[in-house]
């Protein structure tokens, strides 16, 4: 079974998730299930179907969560030692070559990327043309609207 890079950051948030899950949200629906049944009539009662969907919904998370968290690679940034390179868990300030812009990206886990928070997927083709580079190349990415050249100003292990 491959193993799946998510930053230490990302692995806590995880695991957070799943002790919501199992100590507020499983027992909730449980509750809304018994109280669905003392209603009477299953075969006709919406609370008792609404209430079922989301007992499966959270019992499917809370696999699927387990089942990241057991493959997981738990990365800690600030523990790498890359040397400038730019590697998974590395932020790294860019600046476009055409409009002069600077952005910052931190490269993460597929359950961690949040573009709004700058932190992009390892997947990604952003990330997959940083992956390997050091401060001062030029990565070329190839966007919709054509190849973007970005230089890599900075590279950081936060």
């Amino acid at each position: 079974m491959a193993t799946i890079p998510i930053t230490k950051r990302g692995a806590e948030k995880l695991k957070a998730e799943l002790q919501r899950l199992k100590t507020v949200d499983r027992p909730e629906v449980i509750q809304a299930i018994a109280e669905a049944r003392a209603q009477g009539d299953l075969s006709e009662n919406a609370e008792y179907e609404s209430a079922k969907d989301r007992q499966g919904f959270i019992e499917g998370r809370i696999m699927e969560i387990e089942g990241k968290l057991s493959t997981a690679q738990i990365i800690d940034p600030a523990a790498l030692d890359a040397q400038g390179r730019v590697v998974f868990g590395a932020t790294v300030d860019l600046e476009d070559e055409d409009t002069g812009n600077q952005v910052t990206y931190q490269i993460v886990g597929e359950d961690e990327a949040d573009l709004k928070h700058g932190l992009i997927n390892i997947s990604s083709p952003i990330a997959r043309a940083l992956i390997g580079k050091e401060e001062g190349d030029v990565a070329e990415v190839q966007a919709p609207g054509g190849v973007r050249r970005y230089e890599i100003v900075a590279v950081k292990y936060i």
